[in-house]
């Protein structure tokens, strides 16, 4: 069996699992703003202002951001395994997906901060 590296030892149901709930919260916090979007028409600064002062849509906005940098990373993971492992065959495949895999996640990494530095305001 393999074991994937993006969970530090735990198995692929995992890493689907982890797909899976992420993808949810992704889907409600979508509806979420499209349903506001929709139902406060025409925006302004001050709608969203008041909208995003409140804890609850802080929180909620703090979930999807975590959710989206946890369902994108095991989704960059996966498509580099298959397709930079498969591609270049090789100790040269593993040194390009290794360094892909640094990049893309310290860039993971800075987004997410960065998104809750918007958020919070830190």
């Amino acid at each position: 069996m393999v074991t994937a590296v993006t969970n530090l030892g735990r198995s692929g149901v995992y890493d689907w699992l982890i797909q899976r709930v992420t993808a949810v919260v992704l889907t409600l916090y979508t509806f979420f703003i499209v349903g506001f979007i929709l139902s406060n028409s025409p925006l302004d600064y001050a709608t969203w202002e008041e909208l995003f002062s409140q804890f609850w849509v802080r929180i909620f906005s703090l979930l999807a951001l975590v959710s989206l940098a946890a369902h994108a990373w095991i989704g960059l993971w996966v498509v580099l395994t298959d397709y930079v492992t498969t591609l270049t065959m090789g100790s040269k495949g593993t040194a390009i997906r290794l360094f892909l895999q640094v990049v893309l996640g310290v860039v993971t990494v800075a987004y997410t901060v960065w998104g809750i530095e918007i958020l919070w305001g830190l």
